[in-house]
């Protein structure tokens, strides 16, 4: 396809209107559809993938009619560390040739932010701009639009409650101009009107710039005050009116926020991950004691930091940070704190967005599956591998379409005495609540710390919905219950487990 200055990159989807037929296989339907850009060859011409191998009888050029419209840059699915050797998209450009400047940018994965303005939904593109979907104007044939007036490339952006200002983050010192974009700097627009930032004596915008950090990171809405967090530290923002509509202030230092959806604010109180902690705020920021806190940060890929993402499930008070583990470029795990019980609980889960209890009656959840080659629900010519489904998370029984889920928890190990003892079980009481098919129960027993854990001799250990009691006779100085559960159709919660132990000696 040739397209002067088409401004794509590879992956990007145009879709093409008043093409005529090649005169064979490649008729004016087969052009006049949505296409993925397999490979940008320069940058007036690109390549894509037709569904029909083109004849002898395919000539021409689909005719003088043909328009392309093309769809946002899709930007990166994998952030880089650096600048160099295959750093940017594949096959951008020519040997020997000089990238232009985008090129050299697009060195974090992409992340979307989305808010509410009353009825309308504004989509903030993380170092881009902010688009509004106006819902006034239906749903067919309806895409979101630049906001007119606000800065072009800003860190995040939210509404303001109850005063109603766009404010936007780390964004353009000079309105429209994206080579301002100072990553420090607030600007708000006039209340009540998102397409007026320019400050004036007769409206309410403004900016400010904060000093302590590199870079703004993310925003969230707080009890009677915007939480600002930077790579290193947090700020408050709160409505004063005129004449100076917000006043700023510091709330803590060295505790910076990990990516751009790391903090959630539970009913006044904010919980965020950092780069090697977890963090609060309840009036003053305090770090979480974190029994885990080894497991996730010598384990977390920090170069895919950016996809950090947090969820609210508030009917189990419940936060979950999803993350890429070492050894991953997409995110593969999950830690979770309990807020009320102050537990922590750690698991293998890929999860890219999350939605709480609100208009659904239950939490709504996407994974990414970067190799699924599933149909999507338009018919796109030329589409890669990498899909997202939508879960109906809390519901249904253990069935992934018609198989098993294989699903496990697993306690931490304890002892009796600080472990001067060994410990003998002689039974255990299951509970579980509301328990449909048979789960197993499995003791990890271990003579020493520093040993290897064997399983008791009898495991494992079948409980069915009407099982009393087990009978272990296990042996060991720490003991660890791992509870499985791999039939279709099975549904269970964790309960209060009451086990017979007492101490005991090596023989």
């Amino acid at each position: 396809m040739t397209d002067t200055a088409h401004g794509a990159i590879q992956g990007d989807f145009v879709t093409f209107s008043g093409a005529v037929s090649l005169g064979g296989n490649i008729t004016a339907a087969i052009l006049n559809s949505e296409y993925e850009i397999t490979q940008v060859l320069s940058a007036n011409t690109y390549t894509i993938t037709a569904p029909v191998v083109a004849n002898s009888s395919d000539s021409g050029d689909g005719g003088a009619a043909v328009v392309g419209q093309y769809q946002i840059n899709v930007g990166t699915d994998v952030s880089y560390v650096d600048f160099g050797w295959g750093t940017g998209t594949w096959g951008l450009s020519t040997w020997g040739t000089p990238r232009p400047a985008s090129a050299g940018t697009q060195l974090l994965s992409r992340v979307w932010q989305f808010d509410t303005f009353g009825e309308d939904l504004l989509c903030q593109l993380v170092d881009g701009s902010i688009y509004r979907w106006d819902t006034s104007a239906g749903i067919v044939n309806n895409r979101a639009a630049v906001v007119a007036g606000a800065p072009t490339k800003s860190k995040y952006a939210l509404v303001s409650t109850p005063d109603r200002h766009l404010v936007c983050f780390g964004t353009e010192s000079t309105i429209g101009t994206p080579s301002t974009q100072d990553p420090m700097f607030v600007r708000f627009s006039n209340q009540e009107d998102i397409n007026n930032f320019v400050e004036s004596a007769t409206n309410t915008a403004g900016g400010q710039r904060l000093t302590d950090g590199n870079e703004i990171v993310t925003a969230i809405r707080s009890r009677g005050q915007i939480l600002i967090f930077t790579d290193t530290s947090l700020h408050g923002m709160q409505y004063v009116g005129p004449p100076y509509t917000f006043g700023f202030q510091q709330l803590g230092a060295n505790c910076g926020c990990i990516s751009p959806h790391a903090a959630a604010d539970v009913n006044g109180l904010a919980f965020w991950m950092a780069k090697e902690a977890f963090f609060l705020f309840d009036g003053t920021v305090k770090k979480l004691p974190c029994t885990v806190q080894d497991y996730v940060f010598k384990d977390i890929n920090l170069v895919q930091g950016q996809k950090v993402h947090v969820g609210i499930n508030t009917q189990f008070n419940e936060v979950t940070w999803w993350y890429c583990s070492f050894t991953s470029d997409y995110i593969d795990r999950f830690v979770t704190l309990n807020y009320l019980e102050n537990v922590w609980s750690v698991g293998s889960m890929s999860r890219t967005s999350w939605a709480d209890v609100g208009a659904y009656d239950k939490p709504l959840a996407t994974p990414y599956l970067e190799n699924s080659n599933a149909n999507t629900i338009s018919t796109i010519y030329g589409l890669t591998a990498g899909r997202c489904i939508v879960y109906n998370q809390e519901d249904g029984l253990n069935d992934a379409d018609g198989g098993p889920i294989h699903a496990y928890i697993q306690s931490g190990y304890f002892d009796i005495g600080d472990g001067d003892n060994m410990i003998y079980m002689k039974r255990f009481i299951p509970d579980f609540k509301n328990q449909q098919g048979n789960l197993e129960v499995q003791l990890r027993l271990r003579p020493y710390p520093q040993a290897t854990a064997n399983p008791s001799s009898l495991d494992p250990y079948t409980v069915t919905p009407t099982t009393q009691k087990v009978d272990t006779r296990a042996r060991g100085r720490q003991i660890s219950l791992l509870i499985d559960s791999d039939e279709v159709d099975t549904f269970w919660r964790y309960g209060t487990l009451r086990v017979d132990i007492q101490p005991d000696g090596l023989r």
